[in-house]
């Protein structure tokens, strides 16, 4: 029997005995210098005029990501308050620390603010290069007081056009990829056109701009691309390590700006392991990707001061093993990522859970199941059946070459004859092939994450149909096998469909650009400009994480609980917050409020009498299921569930009853916000 191993022997023998009848074609072909010449122009001429249709539809996209943001805000001409208030929930935290580096008198001092921050969580000093991904804001304050452009752009346009900026870069990565699959730029142009006609399922970077997937994604598109190219074969010394050099910038770059960077790469090792097992993969190859991976992660944990998230990540583990992973994991007690595993745990209906952390995921859409819909939007376009059509075709390849690699061979001659007479499949195609299924995986599961899988959808049915090997392989399946009608296929198929793509959405697009809202919240703006003119710049405030990031980025004042929720303590904190939305007593709400400092405390009628969420998944349920009371409302309750023996706190504070005025007071109130301050003498 013949070991996987001994086969890549085999054909790399096979491949250097081959290797003098090139040189000799090579020679042939140096003696024909017009043949040569011609083909050297054409491939200059090509390349020219692929990379400049890449780079001005990189750009058009930017452009027009960024008008659709102005003329859905008409940010240019709201308050600076209104713009801030625009940057909903996380987002406004992140930009938060870009404001206050830009505020420091020094950036050594600002660099300090971040590392000894006592605002972000009251009573205590956090770090938070450690705690959080903001390097990328660090990094763009510095440039800005560093560089000419204080005269021209405000500190909020600099931020925004270069998060526009990098989806040109984004677009661009996916064109370049799709190239390099299918060899020709025209699969480019239809990537590029499908993921700005399916706008609304592959970026919401218009109304999240400073979500840390916005500054992630383009990195890692950038990475695929490189690796797409780093897995072609016979690439020069030189070409390899700036190719290597570019795979390990983006994969740290990547790392970098995004939380969640560890789950994603862990998918990443995965294809390469099992392409690896499967002999897809160049071993050589593989191993240079699983060090990349290693050594940008760990960069990454020593610029974070050492998160033990991520020394004691899934990824590190499985390329480090199991057993140092267990090790890691026990000696650091990780509890930082726990209420992930809770949520998966649930998700995927292996144990009911009342943990208020899983049910707080498990309720909110971005975290359940890919909508029905989202396959008719995509269809529109063609983009989902193209997909199916070639990730149909390029799965049975894979099965096919999977079963000959892994098939036992008695000598070397048989292997030979295998290896010319079965199809192939490239190992750039099998890494992306692999990757795109697991990103379907993870985007049918989580609706989040199904911007990961549309933009690659765009890169991968758009390779398929100018790829000449997947139309030789239909043409021969059905008899009608030849040169011209491949050349024919390929470049016909994707002009019709750019030809369609143009006439049914370019007239909806022009409409968009043309449509003109404004933003209006006087409700935020009033409380924001209340919480400036009369509370002390100390004060501490606590609320739903969602409304208390925008308090931390209008007002500059101290938080009980934020929106980035990867911290145990942080998670027991906004808990304990939350019961102002729960069946309980005043003074244990005034208590629990208290330990943490509070001063003013912001009630919210869309959560205290929520109507979005189903009954079971309002907030205020959520909190009576974890604190074992019943439900409001018609509709069945646990049976060991209780009656409360307070009424809900939202509610009743509202009535001016001396239980409540004797902990709390109020001090303003609009259609929307009431805020208490509470007493310190109690």
């Amino acid at each position: 029997m013949m070991s996987i191993r001994q086969r890549r022997e085999i054909r790399a023998t096979e491949v250097s005995e081959d290797f003098p009848a090139q040189e000799e074609n090579v020679k042939l072909e140096n003696k024909l210098p017009s043949g040569c010449t011609s083909r050297r122009l054409w491939k200059i001429l090509s390349l020219t005029i692929g990379g400049t249709i890449a780079l001005c539809i990189g750009l058009l996209t930017s452009v027009y990501l960024a008008t659709l943001h102005e003329n859905d805000l008409w940010f240019s001409n709201i308050k600076e308050v209104e713009r801030e208030i625009s940057f909903r929930t996380e987002c406004g935290l992140y930009y938060s620390y870009y404001k206050q580096m830009l505020q420091a008198p020094t950036l050594a001092q600002g660099f300090y603010g971040l590392i000894y921050d006592n605002k972000t969580e009251s009573m205590k000093t956090i770090n938070l290069l450690q705690r959080m991904n903001i390097y990328q804001e660090v990094f763009l304050s510095i440039l800005y007081r560093v560089l000419p452009v204080q005269k021209y752009l405000e500190p909020v346009y600099f931020y925004i056009y270069t998060l526009f900026g990098l989806q040109a870069i984004y677009v661009t990565a996916l064109y370049i990829t799709s190239w390099l699959l299918s060899g020709t730029w025209l699969s480019g142009l239809l990537a590029a056109f499908w993921y700005v006609t399916n706008r609304i399922d592959t970026t919401r970077v218009e109304f999240t701009i400073p979500l840390r997937e916005n500054w992630a994604l383009p990195f890692f598109a950038i990475q695929i691309a490189a690796i797409t190219y780093f897995l072609r074969p016979n690439l020069q010394p030189l070409s390899e390590r700036l190719t290597l050099l570019a795979i390990f910038i983006s994969t740290f770059l990547f790392s970098l700006t995004w939380q969640f960077n560890q789950f994603m790469m862990l998918m990443q090792a995965l294809v390469l392991f099992t392409l690896d097992s499967l002999d897809m993969l160049p071993a050589v190859k593989a191993t240079w990707l699983y060090g990349i991976q290693i050594t940008s992660l760990l960069l990454v944990c020593i610029l974070q001061f050492f998160n033990s998230m991520i020394l004691g990540s899934l990824l590190i583990s499985f390329n480090l093993s199991v057993f140092i992973a267990r090790k890691l994991q026990k000696i650091l007690n990780l509890k930082s990522d726990e209420h992930i595993f809770k949520f998966l745990k649930a998700k995927f209906g292996l144990g009911a859970t009342r943990d208020f952390d899983a049910n707080l995921y498990l309720c909110e859409e971005a975290f359940g199941l890919l909508p029905f819909n989202t396959f008719g939007r995509l269809s529109d376009t063609l983009l989902f059946y193209a997909y199916i059509f070639v990730l149909s075709i390029t799965v049975i390849v894979a099965f096919v070459v999977a079963f000959h690699n892994l098939s036992d061979s008695t000598n070397q001659q048989s292997v030979g004859k295998m290896e010319k007479g079965t199809v192939d499949l490239k190992p750039e195609t099998a890494y992306n092939l692999i990757h795109t299924i697991l990103f379907g995986f993870l985007a049918l599961s989580t609706m989040r994450m199904k911007y990961l899988w549309t933009s690659h959808m765009c890169v991968f049915a758009s390779f398929g149909l100018c790829s000449p090997e997947i139309w030789e392989l239909l043409l021969k399946s059905v008899h009608l096998y030849n040169p011209k009608r491949i050349c024919i296929m390929r470049y016909s198929v994707p002009i019709l469909i750019l030809l369609y793509l143009c006439y049914k959405f370019w007239p909806g697009m022009m409409d968009e650009l043309s449509e003109l809202r404004e933003f209006y919240d006087p409700d935020t703006v009033e409380l924001m400009n209340w919480i400036n003119s009369n509370t002390p710049r100390k004060a501490v405030f606590a609320g739903s994480m969602q409304l208390l990031a925008g308090v931390k980025l209008c007002t500059g004042r101290t938080l009980t609980n934020h929106p980035h929720y990867e911290d145990s303590s942080l998670r027991e904190r906004t808990r304990a917050v939350y019961q102002i939305y729960a069946k309980r007593a005043p003074e244990e709400v005034h208590a629990l409020l208290r330990s943490f400092g509070t001063d003013y405390v912001i009630l919210e009628d869309s959560i205290c009498y929520e109507r979005r969420h189903r009954r079971g998944c309002r907030l205020r349920d959520l909190l009576d299921i974890a604190n074992g009371h019943m439900m409001d409302g018609p509709g069945e309750n646990d049976p060991d569930l209780k009656p409360a023996d307070h009424p809900r706190f939202c509610e009743e504070i509202k009535r001016n009853l001396p239980p409540y005025v004797a902990y709390f007071t109020r001090v303003f109130q609009n259609k929307t916000f009431h805020v208490y301050k509470l007493s310190r003498n109690k």
